[in-house]
């Protein structure tokens, strides 16, 4: 098993997919592609592909020139029927590559929040089997437009679109299931001044959330990466 990780920012980090990767003995190829790593041509050396999120939105072509490629890439995934997940700015990618569309600004959410499931979920092979009502870590300002054909997976009262899915296996997660406690710890380190400016009082009351919700969300975003993983 060969999975491609396309890095979209600095410190974003794989969590808890790349423990169900390793659980599964898949071999990760990581690509930052915002420091210029070259990106494959097509799918074809490769199981699966995992986008992940950053600071920029779905629409910085200027800045980040490699975003058609990567768009044309999780096409082809698709197109090839292997996996795609896409987080947070991954999800967005997800979205205008299928043709919806990116609304920047229009959605921000910050910290562990709950999530729903639909009933399209109820069926799913990766959220199937998960509570209908759970706790995930959010940290996004942007959102999107469903694409025709995606089944609706998962909302908030903050973001209609939470999850989705296109064909077998490619699926957009709005919310952050990968950031166990160790990677939340880890980004309040990696972000200090960026989370003191957008988001006052969180390094000084991150660890009573955690106490109250980052084990919940543990266990459940375990569940999300192992069931990902799973379709591969």
């Amino acid at each position: 098993m060969r999975v491609l990780v396309v890095q979209n920012y600095d410190n974003t980090g794989l969590g808890q997919i790349g423990a169900a990767l390793r659980e599964a003995g898949a071999e990760i190829d990581l690509r930052n592609a915002h420091h210029g790593d070259a990106m494959p041509q097509d799918a074809s050396e490769h199981d699966a592909i995992v986008v992940l999120g950053g600071g920029q939105n779905a629409l910085a072509d200027d800045k980040y020139p490699y975003i058609p490629a990567l768009l044309d890439l999780i096409r082809d995934f698709e197109a090839k029927d292997r996996s795609v997940l896409g987080i947070c700015l991954g999800s967005q990618l997800m979205a205008r590559a299928f043709g919806g569309e990116n609304l920047i600004g229009t959605s921000p959410e910050f910290g562990w929040r709950r999530i729903s499931l639909t009933e399209s979920a109820e069926a799913d092979p990766v959220l199937g089997a998960l509570p209908k009502d759970f706790s995930s870590f959010q940290w996004h300002d942007d959102t999107f437009t469903l694409p025709d054909g995606a089944v609706h997976l998962a909302a908030n009262e903050a973001t209609k679109n939470q999850a989705f899915r296109i064909g077998r296996a490619a699926y957009g997660f709005q919310f952050h299931f990968e950031a166990d406690q160790p990677l939340v710890r880890y980004w309040n380190a990696s972000f200090p001044d960026l989370l003191r400016e957008r988001q006052p009082g969180w390094l000084e009351r991150h660890e009573d959330e955690a106490a109250a919700h980052g084990a919940e969300a543990d266990a459940t975003g375990l569940s999300i990466a192992r069931a990902w993983v799973a379709t591969i």
